[in-house]
């Protein structure tokens, strides 16, 4: 079966194996850090009350048989330890049966907690990492050549998730076909970095060129993926630059990420041997038949399952970040169909004064990554994800994208909540719990560079009036979904 195997591919299987077991690595630290707040026995959207209303034909997870905040804690570090295993090497140790096994522990594992994460875990890099962990199951270890079919299901998926995301932009907002996206995206995204703030102040006719060169590396080097080599090590590599000109801009958690691994999957050894020192190739065997077996099966359930984001893909009502299967197998991904104008933020404040007068005192909460005093330059936490600052940024668009747990929010900040208050970078009332809290929205706005060195600022805020209004324990019951 020598057409089965691609031993010049070894170090991008290699590279694309251990990244992708660093990406479940921090992202099972992410879940057992943030749960007990987010969705534990007592979080804002508990977990038991979600599974008494969903199937597990609908929703597949280990927690239908059985949810503690204990149990769940347990299965978060255990995804790290064994993740952590991987990066370590350990799966090229073991038989390659047991190097499945661990792959198929890992993605059963997160699967169990995407699917009980409801809104904290809507995002299209959740199902990203769902169906690349899910395509590491079948590229083997150390001890055989990597598959070329699986291989070329990578090369698939990275061309799903270019061409998918191209086209959004070029049929959605009309800033991505005037080229001027760029004039607001740095200033307006989800979670800004520190550099955000530079890369919005670049000159206009550059961000023009940065918006035309993203349409060429997301429309037309995706083709190229499929060309003999070198050409497709070289659009490879272009994938892998512009993306990490993305995390340099910004805070993705690990979208960029695992589409840098699935760049890097696509570099044959030769190409990269003419500009970087290759270690020597290990010794590996053909693989054994019934392994290839089930990577052809994989391969057939994978071009069968492919019908769906095909569809929407050239479809004119294209929509982003979708699953069509509850295993998240397959999936349609796109980001920034449309692009904001105006960045709001909701400030979260509360005081410890019993009655509210027009001399109350309010304290400001501070978020770890969201946008919040004016002097704080936004701090790089991509790829960590954290959730709660991400919705945040949504709840500042609409109220809709804020029901039902800003109210559970709130109420766990006028208790003091421990869970919750390790969500946040400083709690203004650390000795007893406020006696009121309140949201007000703000505009921000990145300032100049004068502006900068006169009021040492990183943005400016306006306030647009009250979001959610003064509220007291005594006056409301504790939020459920």
């Amino acid at each position: 079966m020598g057409w089965f195997s691609a031993p010049e591919y070894w170090l991008g299987r290699l590279v694309l194996e251990r990244g992708i077991a660093a990406v479940y690595l921090i992202a099972f630290v992410a879940a057992a850090r943030q749960f007990r707040a987010l969705i534990g026995e007592h979080g804002m959207l508990p977990v038991p009350q979600f599974l008494a209303r969903v199937t597990f034909r609908d929703v597949p997870s280990i927690f239908h048989f059985r949810y503690s905040d204990r149990f769940f804690a347990a299965v978060a570090w255990f995804g790290a330890a064994l993740s952590a295993a991987i990066v370590a090497g350990v799966a090229g140790l073991v038989p390659l049966w047991a190097a499945m096994l661990m792959w198929l522990v890992l993605w059963v594992l997160y699967l169990s907690i995407v699917n009980v994460g409801q809104t904290w875990y809507s995002f299209g890099w959740e199902s990203l990492l769902l169906e690349t962990g899910f395509l590491a199951i079948f590229l083997g270890n150390d001890h055989v050549a990597p598959p070329v079919l699986t291989m070329w299901l990578a090369r698939l998926l990275l061309f799903r998730l270019e061409f998918g995301a191209g086209l959004i932009k070029l049929r959605g907002d009309r800033c991505w076909r005037d080229l001027t996206c760029l004039y607001y995206h740095h200033e307006t995204q989800p979670m800004p970095g520190p550099f955000s703030w530079f890369f919005h102040h670049l000159p206009k006719p550059l961000h023009r060129i940065e918006v035309a060169g993203n349409h060429f590396a997301q429309l037309v080097v995706p083709f190229a993926l499929f060309a003999p080599q070198p050409v497709a090590s070289i659009a490879g590599t272009i994938v892998v630059i512009t993306q990490l000109w993305l995390v340099a801009s910004g805070n993705f958690a690990w979208l960029n990420w695992l589409t840098i691994l699935l760049g890097c999957s696509v570099i044959d050894v030769s190409s990269a041997s003419a500009v970087l020192s290759i270690p020597q190739q290990p010794a590996m065997t053909e693989p054994p038949a019934w392994f290839a077996v089930l990577v052809i099966a994989f391969a057939a359930v994978s071009v069968f399952l492919s019908y769906w984001p095909v569809r929407n893909m050239i479809s004119r009502r294209q929509r982003m970040n979708m699953s069509f299967n509850p295993f998240h197998l397959i999936n349609t991904y796109g980001a920034f169909g449309s692009i904001g104008r105006t960045r709001y933020e909701v400030v979260i404040e509360g005081t410890d004064e019993p009655t509210i007068t027009r001399q109350t005192v309010w304290k400001e909460y501070e978020f770890k990554g969201k946008p919040g005093p004016v002097d704080k330059l936004p701090r790089q936490w991509a790829p960590y994800h954290l959730r709660l600052d991400w919705l945040m940024w949504f709840a500042a668009i609409s109220p809709h994208y804020a029901y039902p747990w800003l109210r559970a929010f709130l109420v766990r900040l006028l208790e003091n909540d421990p869970p919750t208050l390790r969500l946040l970078r400083r709690n203004p009332f650390p000795g007893s719990p406020p006696k009121f809290v309140r949201a007000q929205l703000y505009h921000y706005r990145f300032t100049t560079a004068r502006e900068l060195i006169r009021e040492r600022a990183w943005w400016h805020r306006t306030l647009e009036g009250l979001y959610v209004p003064p509220v007291a324990l005594e006056k409301v019951h504790r939020a459920t979904p």
